[in-house]
């Protein structure tokens, strides 16, 4: 787990740089994707979404996302076996909604990832005022781990989680694991929001801004791939 702010103010103010070689796009789909980019904070909005290549930790490799569409994308990443998050490929969508207003907020999701490496496939969501996150990790492989201490395990919008209590210096993290990986399904959001609320009273009636749905890249040497095949987020 790490400063994930940077996740989201660095990829808003930094400029553009590239970083390694563009080979990681021969990993791209056969078919021409319609957007792509190997620089470092590269993005685009897609189909009501917002794509990012985002390589925001010391240390990083290579890496280029490609996308077909908002919800169809892919990330090939080559990162060293060193400790700390590279990157966090990441699509999102923005809600702008507090939890007592949202009547629904859920998401789809369909992804092939490798069997090597060490990541985490993960939803991160924030407050508008970024004081507050929430992540759903979905799958994870190698030594990661979330931020914080364990609160012992909760079942909530379809899934049973693991969920960790943190701060990373800058906003409170709260981090819901799944205690079996996936690499399909659909997450009803809304309840686990709910139950932060009004269960555990970790934070009130906060605006809920970005929903973002990637990859917390920590080591993929070599070159591995991650494709996003569906992702959806709905709200109402």
């Amino acid at each position: 787990m790490a400063s994930t702010l940077r996740k989201i103010t660095m990829a808003a103010l930094a400029p553009a740089m590239a970083i390694g070689a563009t080979v990681g796009l021969a990993s791209a789909p056969a078919s021409a994707a319609v957007w792509n980019t190997c620089d470092q904070y590269g993005n685009t909005s897609l189909n009501g979404y917002t794509l990012y290549n985002n390589i925001w930790g010391s240390g990083a490799g290579s890496q280029c996302i490609w996308a077909n569409s908002g919800t169809n994308w892919g990330v090939w990443a080559d990162h060293p076996n060193t400790g700390g998050i590279k990157s966090y490929p990441n699509s999102k969508k923005v809600v702008n909604k507090s939890i007592t207003s949202l009547g629904s907020l859920s998401s789809n999701y369909n992804v092939s990832v490798p069997s090597s490496g060490a990541y985490n496939t993960s939803y991160d969501i924030w407050d508008t005022n970024y004081k507050y996150e929430i992540m759903l990790w979905v799958n994870k492989t190698g030594a990661v781990g979330p931020i914080g201490s364990s609160q012992g395990n909760v079942t909530l919008g379809g899934h049973t989680w693991t969920v960790y209590k943190g701060t990373n210096g800058s906003n409170q993290v709260f981090s819901f694991v799944r205690t079996s990986n996936s690499t399909s399904g659909t997450v009803n959001v809304l309840p686990i929001l709910k139950w932060i609320k009004d269960t555990k009273g970790w934070f009130g009636n906060e605006t809920i801004g970005d929903v973002q749905f990637g990859y917390e890249v920590t080591s993929s040497s070599g070159g591995l791939n991650f494709t996003t095949n569906n992702l959806t987020v709905s709200s109402s």
